[in-house]
């Protein structure tokens, strides 16, 4: 996949080397936390306290609220990791998803009137999002609360080394795919589906979330299509790499691996054959009406 030297996305949170992926970020001082200084500075032991600190904060130069902080609120805040101390191998996977999101900003502004850029984080580790906490065991997720996509890049080393789906484009399908479900949340899919929750079984709902699931990857190619014909992107075994990835995270094919056997009212992603069915559609067509996975007769 042809990704370097071409434009960035602006719309991108980097949390990577944060406590938590950002946890309790911008949220203020405790206010609490001033009690608590004041205590501690006027007691025997917290005059040799400050006295120590007031040293070692003037050669460090590291702040002595936020230090202090997270002894008193028991959340640690620790600094990003600079861009000079990370692996050049993540950084270049950074590099290249935010690339391949600027590509997705440009194939969904031209086909869906009042596009919403949606926001990647990047985080290490776990994250705090409007949908809750999760963790990088999680794999990648859209939040539909915040309109943000997270990825920890480590995914993608698991894809390659666990799942045998490797490439750059299998990385990138699956940033489409997560835009795909972005899509949802705009034309209203998401808030269709989610009304319908306390209104099927589990395993009727199931059902339903592997449209969800399918559909997203359908706007996962129709990205894809539409990237390659503005661009010309792609090179030989791109498309393969995609579908390889596609098939990797079937749930027949996960189910076998973890469990042994398969469960299908248990799916809610797809079968591995579903998945590469509706990227393929999505690539081959890149006609957004062609997508319809709720009224297929077929999946």
């Amino acid at each position: 996949m042809k990704w370097q030297g071409r434009r960035k996305s602006s719309n991108i949170v980097d949390r990577r080397g944060q406590a938590g992926g950002g946890l309790g970020g911008g949220r203020g001082m405790n206010p609490m936390l001033l009690v608590s200084l004041f205590r501690l500075l006027f007691s025997k032991a917290g005059l040799v306290i400050v006295a120590v600190l007031a040293v070692v904060f003037f050669l460090t130069g590291t702040n002595p609220i936020a230090f202090l902080q997270q002894f008193v609120d028991g959340e640690p805040q620790y600094a990003q990791i600079s861009t000079d101390q990370r692996n050049p191998e993540e950084q270049a996977l950074a590099e290249q998803t935010g690339i391949v999101l600027a590509d997705t900003e440009d194939v969904w502004n031209k086909l869906l009137q009042g596009y919403r850029e949606p926001t990647l984080v990047l985080f290490s580790g776990q994250v705090n999002s409007a949908c809750g906490l999760a963790s990088s065991a999680s794999g990648p997720f859209y939040c539909p609360g915040d309109e943000k996509l997270y990825i920890d890049l480590s995914f993608f080393g698991e894809m390659e080394h666990q799942l045998g789906a490797a490439g750059d484009f299998a990385q990138a399908y699956v940033v489409g795919h997560e835009v795909g479900h972005h899509v949802q949340k705009l034309t209203g899919t998401m808030e269709q589906v989610n009304a319908m929750r306390g209104q099927l079984s589990e395993v009727e709902f199931n059902k339903l979330m592997v449209r969800v699931e399918l559909q997203a990857d359908f706007y996962a190619g129709v990205w894809a299509h539409h990237t390659q014909r503005a661009t010309g992107f792609m090179e030989p075994g791109d498309l393969e790499e995609a579908l390889n990835a596609a098939s990797a995270i079937g749930d027949d094919r996960l189910q076998k691996r973890s469990t042994g056997r398969v469960v299908p009212d248990s799916f809610t992603h797809g079968t591995s054959a579903q998945r590469v069915r509706w990227f393929k559609k999505g690539f081959e067509t890149g006609d957004v009406s062609q997508g319809d996975t709720f009224n297929a007769a077929v999946l």
